[in-house]
Protein backbone atom coordinates (compact mmCIF):
# COMPACT_ATOMS: atom_id res chain seq x y z
CA UNK A 1 0.00 0.00 0.00
CA UNK A 2 1.30 3.42 -0.98
CA UNK A 3 0.01 6.17 1.32
CA UNK A 4 0.51 9.93 1.13
CA UNK A 5 -0.70 12.40 3.75
CA UNK A 6 1.72 15.30 3.14
CA UNK A 7 -0.87 17.12 1.08
CA UNK A 8 -4.00 15.48 -0.30
CA UNK A 9 -4.70 12.02 1.10
CA UNK A 10 -4.02 9.17 -1.28
CA UNK A 11 -3.79 5.47 -0.47
CA UNK A 12 -3.40 2.86 -3.17
CA UNK A 13 -3.12 -0.91 -3.05
CA UNK A 14 -2.24 -2.73 -6.27
CA UNK A 15 -2.84 0.57 -8.05
CA UNK A 16 -6.40 0.84 -6.69
CA UNK A 17 -7.47 3.64 -4.34
CA UNK A 18 -8.63 2.50 -0.91
CA UNK A 19 -9.46 6.00 0.35
CA UNK A 20 -13.05 6.10 1.63
CA UNK A 21 -15.26 9.06 0.71
CA UNK A 22 -16.85 9.38 4.17
CA UNK A 23 -15.06 11.63 6.66
CA UNK A 24 -14.75 9.38 9.71
CA UNK A 25 -13.31 6.33 7.92
CA UNK A 26 -10.78 8.71 6.32
CA UNK A 27 -9.76 9.87 9.80
CA UNK A 28 -9.32 6.28 10.91
CA UNK A 29 -7.23 5.41 7.85
CA UNK A 30 -4.91 8.39 8.38
CA UNK A 31 -4.51 7.76 12.10
CA UNK A 32 -3.62 4.12 11.44
CA UNK A 33 -1.23 5.16 8.66
CA UNK A 34 0.60 7.63 10.90
CA UNK A 35 1.08 4.85 13.46
CA UNK A 36 1.74 2.10 10.94
CA UNK A 37 2.97 -1.12 12.53
CA UNK A 38 1.75 0.03 15.94
CA UNK A 39 -1.58 -0.64 17.59
CA UNK A 40 -3.93 2.32 17.73
CA UNK A 41 -6.25 1.70 20.66
CA UNK A 42 -10.02 1.83 20.42
CA UNK A 43 -10.20 4.73 22.95
CA UNK A 44 -7.76 6.74 20.80
CA UNK A 45 -9.81 6.11 17.66
CA UNK A 46 -12.98 7.09 19.48
CA UNK A 47 -11.40 10.26 20.83
CA UNK A 48 -10.34 11.25 17.32
CA UNK A 49 -13.76 10.61 15.80
CA UNK A 50 -16.10 11.86 18.52
CA UNK A 51 -13.98 13.87 20.94
CA UNK A 52 -15.48 13.95 24.42
CA UNK A 53 -19.03 13.34 23.15
CA UNK A 54 -18.72 9.59 22.55
CA UNK A 55 -22.11 7.99 21.78
CA UNK A 56 -23.28 4.74 23.32
CA UNK A 57 -23.16 3.11 19.90
CA UNK A 58 -19.52 4.09 19.40
CA UNK A 59 -18.08 0.58 19.58
CA UNK A 60 -20.50 -0.78 16.99
CA UNK A 61 -20.11 2.25 14.75
CA UNK A 62 -16.31 2.01 14.90
CA UNK A 63 -16.49 -1.63 13.82
CA UNK A 64 -18.66 -0.53 10.89
CA UNK A 65 -16.01 2.00 9.82
CA UNK A 66 -13.30 -0.67 10.05
CA UNK A 67 -15.48 -2.98 7.93
CA UNK A 68 -15.86 -0.22 5.31
CA UNK A 69 -12.09 0.18 5.12
CA UNK A 70 -11.61 -3.57 4.78
CA UNK A 71 -14.11 -3.67 1.93
CA UNK A 72 -12.06 -1.05 0.09
CA UNK A 73 -8.94 -3.13 0.73
CA UNK A 74 -10.73 -6.30 -0.43
CA UNK A 75 -11.68 -4.64 -3.71
CA UNK A 76 -8.03 -3.70 -4.28
CA UNK A 77 -6.93 -7.26 -3.44
CA UNK A 78 -9.27 -8.88 -5.96
CA UNK A 79 -7.33 -11.67 -7.65
CA UNK A 80 -4.57 -11.53 -5.03
CA UNK A 81 -4.91 -14.72 -3.00
CA UNK A 82 -1.76 -14.17 -0.98
CA UNK A 83 -3.34 -11.64 1.39
CA UNK A 84 -6.64 -10.93 3.06
CA UNK A 85 -7.96 -7.53 4.21
CA UNK A 86 -7.47 -8.60 7.83
CA UNK A 87 -3.78 -9.19 7.08
CA UNK A 88 -3.43 -5.48 6.23
CA UNK A 89 -5.89 -3.84 8.60
CA UNK A 90 -5.21 -6.08 11.57
CA UNK A 91 -7.39 -6.51 14.66
CA UNK A 92 -5.28 -6.58 17.81
CA UNK A 93 -6.19 -6.80 21.48
CA UNK A 94 -7.52 -3.37 22.35
CA UNK A 95 -7.24 -1.81 18.92
CA UNK A 96 -6.13 -2.02 15.29
CA UNK A 97 -2.95 -1.65 13.29
CA UNK A 98 -2.16 -1.07 9.63
CA UNK A 99 0.45 -3.45 8.26
CA UNK A 100 2.40 -1.57 5.60
CA UNK A 101 5.88 -2.26 4.26
CA UNK A 102 8.60 0.26 5.19
CA UNK A 103 8.97 3.14 2.74
CA UNK A 104 5.39 3.05 1.52
CA UNK A 105 4.21 6.06 3.54
CA UNK A 106 5.48 9.52 2.65
CA UNK A 107 5.69 10.56 6.32
CA UNK A 108 8.14 7.74 7.05
CA UNK A 109 10.26 8.68 4.03
CA UNK A 110 10.21 12.33 5.12
CA UNK A 111 11.33 11.47 8.65
CA UNK A 112 14.11 9.16 7.43
CA UNK A 113 15.47 11.77 4.99
CA UNK A 114 15.35 14.44 7.71
CA UNK A 115 17.26 12.21 10.14
CA UNK A 116 19.93 11.52 7.53
CA UNK A 117 20.06 15.22 6.66
CA UNK A 118 20.61 16.15 10.31
CA UNK A 119 23.36 13.54 10.63
CA UNK A 120 25.12 14.90 7.55
CA UNK A 121 24.80 18.44 8.90
CA UNK A 122 26.35 17.45 12.23
CA UNK A 123 29.19 15.82 10.30
CA UNK A 124 29.74 19.14 8.44
CA UNK A 125 28.75 17.51 5.13
CA UNK A 126 26.54 20.44 4.19
CA UNK A 127 26.15 19.49 0.52
CA UNK A 128 24.70 16.10 1.39
CA UNK A 129 22.61 17.63 4.16
CA UNK A 130 21.08 20.21 1.83
CA UNK A 131 20.31 17.57 -0.81
CA UNK A 132 18.68 15.14 1.65
CA UNK A 133 16.61 17.86 3.30
CA UNK A 134 15.54 19.21 -0.09
CA UNK A 135 14.33 15.74 -1.07
CA UNK A 136 12.45 15.47 2.22
CA UNK A 137 10.73 18.82 1.70
CA UNK A 138 9.85 17.95 -1.91
CA UNK A 139 7.59 15.19 -0.57
CA UNK A 140 5.18 17.85 0.68
CA UNK A 141 2.41 18.54 -1.84
CA UNK A 142 0.49 20.88 0.46
CA UNK A 143 -0.38 21.14 4.17
CA UNK A 144 -0.45 17.76 5.91
CA UNK A 145 -3.92 16.18 6.05
CA UNK A 146 -5.27 19.10 4.01
CA UNK A 147 -8.41 17.23 2.89
CA UNK A 148 -8.99 15.15 6.03
CA UNK A 149 -11.27 16.29 8.88
CA UNK A 150 -9.17 16.29 12.03
CA UNK A 151 -10.17 15.63 15.61
CA UNK A 152 -8.07 16.22 18.70
CA UNK A 153 -5.59 13.41 17.94
CA UNK A 154 -4.95 14.19 14.28
CA UNK A 155 -4.81 17.90 15.04
CA UNK A 156 -1.74 17.29 17.19
CA UNK A 157 -0.24 15.02 14.52
CA UNK A 158 -0.71 17.71 11.86
CA UNK A 159 0.90 20.28 14.15
CA UNK A 160 3.86 17.98 14.82
CA UNK A 161 4.36 17.34 11.10
CA UNK A 162 4.28 21.06 10.31
CA UNK A 163 6.84 21.77 13.03
CA UNK A 164 9.06 19.02 11.63
CA UNK A 165 8.72 20.54 8.14
CA UNK A 166 9.68 24.00 9.40
CA UNK A 167 12.70 22.59 11.26
CA UNK A 168 13.85 20.75 8.12
CA UNK A 169 13.40 23.91 6.06
CA UNK A 170 15.45 26.01 8.48
CA UNK A 171 18.25 23.44 8.56
CA UNK A 172 18.30 23.14 4.75
CA UNK A 173 18.57 26.93 4.44
CA UNK A 174 21.43 26.97 6.94
CA UNK A 175 23.20 24.27 4.91
CA UNK A 176 22.75 26.37 1.76
CA UNK A 177 24.19 29.39 3.55
CA UNK A 178 27.24 27.40 4.60
CA UNK A 179 27.69 26.36 0.96
CA UNK A 180 27.74 30.00 -0.18
CA UNK A 181 24.38 29.87 -2.01
CA UNK A 182 23.39 33.29 -0.69
CA UNK A 183 22.01 34.91 -3.81
CA UNK A 184 20.18 31.70 -4.78
CA UNK A 185 18.13 31.50 -1.59
CA UNK A 186 17.27 35.19 -1.16
CA UNK A 187 14.00 34.94 -3.20
CA UNK A 188 12.84 31.92 -1.19
CA UNK A 189 13.69 33.65 2.07
CA UNK A 190 11.82 36.80 1.04
CA UNK A 191 8.68 34.72 0.56
CA UNK A 192 9.15 32.91 3.88
CA UNK A 193 9.68 36.18 5.76
CA UNK A 194 6.54 37.64 4.13
CA UNK A 195 4.53 34.57 5.18
CA UNK A 196 6.04 34.51 8.69
CA UNK A 197 6.73 38.16 9.56
CA UNK A 198 7.68 37.39 13.19
CA UNK A 199 9.81 34.30 12.52
CA UNK A 200 13.26 35.34 13.74
CA UNK A 201 15.23 32.47 12.20
CA UNK A 202 13.93 33.14 8.69
CA UNK A 203 14.66 36.85 9.13
CA UNK A 204 18.17 36.10 10.41
CA UNK A 205 18.90 33.83 7.46
CA UNK A 206 17.58 36.48 5.05
CA UNK A 207 19.74 39.15 6.70
CA UNK A 208 22.81 36.93 6.43
CA UNK A 209 22.10 36.02 2.80
CA UNK A 210 21.53 39.67 1.84
CA UNK A 211 24.66 40.85 3.63
CA UNK A 212 26.77 38.23 1.88
CA UNK A 213 25.17 39.27 -1.44
CA UNK A 214 26.49 42.81 -0.87
CA UNK A 215 23.04 44.13 0.02
CA UNK A 216 23.59 45.07 3.65
CA UNK A 217 21.06 47.89 3.49
CA UNK A 218 18.34 45.41 2.52
CA UNK A 219 19.40 43.20 5.43
CA UNK A 220 18.92 46.16 7.77
CA UNK A 221 15.49 46.82 6.21
CA UNK A 222 14.50 43.21 6.92
CA UNK A 223 15.51 43.63 10.55
CA UNK A 224 13.45 46.82 10.91
CA UNK A 225 10.39 45.15 9.40
CA UNK A 226 10.62 42.23 11.82
CA UNK A 227 11.22 44.58 14.76
CA UNK A 228 8.18 46.62 13.76
CA UNK A 229 6.01 43.51 13.63
CA UNK A 230 7.22 42.25 17.01
CA UNK A 231 6.75 45.61 18.72
CA UNK A 232 3.34 46.22 17.18
CA UNK A 233 1.92 42.73 17.67
CA UNK A 234 3.58 41.59 20.90
CA UNK A 235 5.25 44.62 22.45
CA UNK A 236 8.58 42.80 22.27
CA UNK A 237 12.02 43.65 20.92
CA UNK A 238 13.91 41.13 18.76
CA UNK A 239 15.93 38.53 20.64
CA UNK A 240 19.49 39.38 21.77
CA UNK A 241 20.88 37.02 19.12
CA UNK A 242 19.08 38.85 16.33
CA UNK A 243 20.13 42.20 17.77
CA UNK A 244 23.76 41.03 17.73
CA UNK A 245 23.42 40.02 14.08
CA UNK A 246 21.94 43.46 13.34
CA UNK A 247 24.89 45.17 15.04
CA UNK A 248 27.36 42.96 13.17
CA UNK A 249 25.87 44.05 9.85
CA UNK A 250 25.81 47.70 10.93
CA UNK A 251 29.51 47.56 11.81
CA UNK A 252 30.42 45.44 8.77
CA UNK A 253 31.88 42.81 11.08
CA UNK A 254 34.43 40.77 9.05
CA UNK A 255 33.35 37.66 10.96
CA UNK A 256 30.16 37.60 8.88
CA UNK A 257 32.22 36.81 5.77
CA UNK A 258 35.46 35.44 7.19
CA UNK A 259 34.63 31.77 6.67
CA UNK A 260 31.34 30.71 5.14
CA UNK A 261 31.79 27.22 6.55
CA UNK A 262 31.71 28.45 10.11
CA UNK A 263 28.41 28.66 11.88
CA UNK A 264 26.33 31.61 10.77
CA UNK A 265 25.83 34.06 13.68
CA UNK A 266 22.19 33.09 14.11
CA UNK A 267 21.10 29.61 13.14
CA UNK A 268 18.22 27.19 13.48
CA UNK A 269 20.42 25.06 15.69
CA UNK A 270 20.86 27.90 18.16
Amino acid sequence: MDIKVLGRLTAELNGVSVVPSAAKPRQILVLLALQTGRVVTVPTLMEEIWGEDIPRSAATTLQTYILQLRRKIAAALEGDTSRQPKDILVTQHGGYLLEVQPGQIDVQEFEQLCASGRDAHEAADYRTSAELLRRALDLWQGPALVDVPVGSVLELEALRLEEDRMAALELRIEADLRLGRHAEIVPELRVLVAKHPMHENFCAHLMTALHRSNKAWRALEAYQRLRGSLVEELGLEPSPRLQRLHQSILSADPALDADLHHRVPFSAAG
